[in-house]
C-alpha cells in the first residue's frame, strides 16, 4: 500500500471518521499483547516500530547483528516473512529461496547471519537455539507477544515520528505510541525530531540517536547520472540518500511497499534510463524482488546507521547480553 497523506497531516475528514475503527484495533492489540510469551534461554533484541513501515527496523537489525557477529556470538535474525507465503518456522537460503516465498527483508539479513522466518515467533526461536544460535535478533515484532524479549527497541524515523498520532486506519500507528513507549527498554531515533516524537515518550527512557548513511556503493554513484526506482515505504528517503552521496537524480519512481515488479515495468524503468543517458538503480531490499537478469543491469545502493555515539550503542549490548 501506499500512506495516505492524512496518516502524516492529520488534515481532512478521514482521521475522525476512522476514528471508532481505530479504537477498536488499539483494543485488539491490547488484548492480543497481554497473552503471555515464551521465554527463550539466550538474549532476544527486538528491533520495532510503532509505525507501519519504513522507520529503519531492518537497518537497525542488520547493524546490531554485525556488532554481535563482531563479538564472536552466533547471531541469529528472526522474522515475520512479509510478502513470503512460506508459514515457517523455515531458514532462509539466499542462494534458493525467492522475495515471493520468504519476503524480502530476510533475504537481505540472510546475506549476514542465518535468518529463520515464521508466523510463530516461539517457534523460530526453538528452531534457531537448536542450530546454535547464542543471541536472538528480531526484525519487527514490538507488538508480537509469543517471546520474551530481553531489550525492545523501538525504531522513529525522525522525519516522519508517529505521524498524525493516531492509529490505523486513521493514522500509521499500530497501536498508541504512549503505550508501545512504556514496553521498549530504549528507543532509536534515526534522523532529526523533526516532529517532536520524543516529547511522547517517558521521561527515564533513554534516547540512542543515529542518522542514515550511504554505502560504499551508493558513493560510488557521486557523480553519476541515475534513474533511481524503489518498492520501499517511503521512496523518499532513498533518493535522499542517493543525493546525499552525489548522484544526479535524472529521474524518480516511486512504487508501493513491497511491490513485486512486472518484467514490463523494469523493461520501462530500463527504457528511460536509456532515454535519460542514466544509470538505473535502486535499493537493497528491491534487488531481492528482482529476476536474476534484471539484477545483474541495476545499480544497488544502501544505507547504514551512523551512530551519535557508538560507546553508548555497544554499552547498551553490554547490558542485555548479560
Amino acid at each position: 500500500m501506499i500512506a495516505p497523506a492524512f496518516w502524516q497531516t492529520g488534515r481532512g475528514p478521514w482521521p475522525h471518521l476512522l476514528a471508532p475503527v481505530a479504537a477498536i484495533v488499539a483494543r485488539c492489540t491490547a488484548r492480543r499483547l497481554a497473552r503471555p510469551g515464551s521465554r527463550a534461554p539466550v538474549p532476544v533484541i527486538c528491533c520495532g516500530n510503532a509505525t507501519i513501515g519504513g522507520a529503519g527496523k531492518t537497518t537497525l537489525a542488520l547493524d546490531l547483528g554485525r556488532r554481535l557477529g563482531a563479538r564472536g556470538l552466533a547471531v541469529h535474525f528472526l522474522s515475520r516473512g512479509h510478502g513470503g507465503t512460506i508459514a515457517g518456522p523455515h531458514r532462509v537460503d539466499p542462494a534458493r529461496d525467492p522475495a515471493r516465498m520468504v519476503g524480502d527483508e530476510p533475504l537481505l539479513l540472510a546475506g549476514l547471519a542465518p535468518t529463520w522466518i515464521g508466523a510463530d515467533r516461539a517457534a523460530s526461536a526453538r528452531a534457531a537455539i537448536a542450530a546454535g544460535a547464542e543471541v536472538l535478533v528480531m526484525d519487527d515484532g514490538l507488538q508480537n507477544p509469543a517471546l520474551v524479549k530481553t531489550a525492545s527497541l523501538l525504531v522513529i524515523d525522525g522525519a516522519r515520528g508517529f505521524g498524525n498520532g493516531r492509529v490505523l486506519p486513521a493514522g500509521p500507528l499500530r497501536e498508541p505510541a504512549e503505550v508501545a513507549a512504556a514496553r521498549a527498554t530504549a528507543a532509536v531515533l534515526i534522523g532529526e525530531d523533526a516532529t517532536g516524537a520524543l516529547a511522547r515518550l517517558p521521561s527515564g527512557l533513554p534516547v540512542l540517536r543515529a542518522t542514515l548513511v550511504a554505502d560504499a556503493a551508493a558513493r560510488a554513484l557521486a557523480g553519476v547520472r541515475v534513474l533511481a526506482f524503489a518498492g520501499i515505504a517511503f521512496p523518499e528517503k532513498f533518493y535522499a540518500t542517493l543525493e546525499q552521496a552525489g548522484a544526479v537524480l535524472a529521474a524518480r519512481h516511486g512504487f508501493p511497499d513491497h511491490h513485486r515488479f512486472r518484467a514490463r515495468e523494469l523493461a520501462g524503468l530500463e527504457a528511460a534510463a536509456a532515454r535519460l543517458g542514466a544509470r538505473p538503480v535502486t535499493t537493497p531490499k528491491d534487488a531481492v524482488r528482482l529476476p536474476q537478469a534484471v539484477r545483474a543491469r541495476i545499480a544497488v545502493a544502501g544505507v547504514g546507521l551512523a551512530w551519535a555515539e557508538p560507546a553508548a550503542i555497544e554499552a547498551a549490548l553490554d547490558r542485555w547480553l548479560a
